[in-house]
């Protein structure tokens, strides 16, 4: 059976253990830096010698506190919404053969509270890392510019204790 090895502070290895002669053996069968994904675990599947569990894998994985993404399964979809979302020129042609494409496919409708959302579908760690610093920017910029709060003295929380009052 599989098992996941640190190496390092980010480097994560996906190993397969066996029975030599000479002893217990193990084996990289595949290796990523920061976030499991289908990809790194199709790739250590195809090397393994022994019977592969990938859900035991995403299980020990979160509970080692490893992140997952699983929705690396449409990449290229996620690629032509970040695109359309930039406005970037789409020929003509190939936009109506998508149309007529995607009309074959069942209708899933966004939930309205995600509606608001859904143009981060296509965006990658490295822009929704660069919007949430802007985010933190902003928010301290803000709390910067006001003064700051003065608590009244009578304001004081009572202390709690666990022995009656006298």
């Amino acid at each position: 059976m599989a098992h996941l090895v640190r190496r390092g502070p980010a480097r994560i290895e996906i190993r397969e253990s066996r029975a030599t002669p000479r002893g217990a053996r193990s084996r990289v069968l595949a290796s990523f830096s920061g976030v499991l994904t289908r990809d790194v675990l199709e790739r250590a599947a195809a090397r393994a010698a022994r019977p592969f569990d990938p859900d035991a894998l995403v299980r020990r994985a979160r509970a080692l506190g490893i992140p997952i993404r699983e929705g690396s399964r449409e990449p290229e979809a996620r690629a032509l919404l970040a695109r359309l979302r930039r406005a970037d020129p789409l020929d003509p042609v190939l936009a109506s053969a998508l149309r007529r494409a995607l009309a074959r496919l069942p209708n899933g409708t966004v939930p309205e509270p995600l509606a608001d959302v859904s143009e981060w579908l296509g965006a990658s760690p490295a822009e929704r890392g660069a919007a949430l610093r802007e985010l933190l920017d902003l928010y301290e910029r803000i709390t910067d510019s006001r003064p700051p709060r003065q608590r009244p003295e009578g304001a004081r929380f009572p202390r709690f204790s666990s022995q009656r009052a006298a």
